[in-house]
């Protein structure tokens, strides 16, 4: 397993979450990270883009369609968009939302399985529903890691347990997946 890609998913709360897991991240972490935060169409045009961009010094975009995919990046699902991994390139949706919610972290993740397959690691935070379980599953299954924000740490509890329930996966309070992310990868390149 090499570290080509983190997707994370989140939702109610998940604000405050991004917030804090990024500002654990170390530059020198040049994994390109991939987030699906539910948002709806009406979400102020790159809102979240700005307000997460304050905590790090590492570039933050919102997709544009069949953007290639770089090092060191953090790349946000713009509202109202599903957002979808190819290898290599992203590529935005406008499909049926997937249990209410577009963009889905499930789509999100379950094409970052496909594309990536070993390669890619899924941190499931908080939100009040089910969507993410599903595309951590399949992380799992092509054997990529799985790392949940212990439901205990989180604003909402649902979207977390829905993932432990679904996927094998590392359960870690919120503080600690940072860290764990830059451990994980620099182990995994001999850094």
């Amino acid at each position: 397993m090499s570290c080509e890609l983190i997707v994370i998913g989140t939702s109610w709360g998940g604000l405050e979450a991004l917030q804090r897991l990024l500002e654990n991240l170390p530059d020198e972490l040049e994994v390109p990270i991939a987030i699906a935060q539910h948002r709806g169409p009406d979400s102020p045009d790159r809102g979240l883009e700005r307000i997460l961009q304050r905590g790090t010094s590492r570039s933050i975009r919102e997709v544009d369609d069949k953007e290639p995919i770089e090092r060191s990046r953090i790349y946000l699902a713009p509202p109202d968009y599903h957002l979808l991994v190819e290898r290599g390139s992203f590529a935005l949706s406008t499909e049926e939302r997937v249990r209410y919610a577009r963009p889905s972290i499930d789509v999100l993740f379950e094409s970052a399985a496909d594309a990536y397959g070993e390669d890619v690691i899924g941190v499931v935070l908080t939100g009040a529903n089910e969507d993410g379980a599903a595309g951590l599953r399949r992380i799992v299954d092509r054997g990529g890691i799985a790392i949940v924000q212990d439901p205990d740490t989180a604003a909402r509890r649902t979207m977390p347990d829905a993932a432990l329930a679904a996927a094998a996966a590392t359960v870690l309070p919120l503080e600690e997946i940072g860290p764990y992310l830059t451990s994980v990868c620099f182990a995994e390149t001999g850094a």
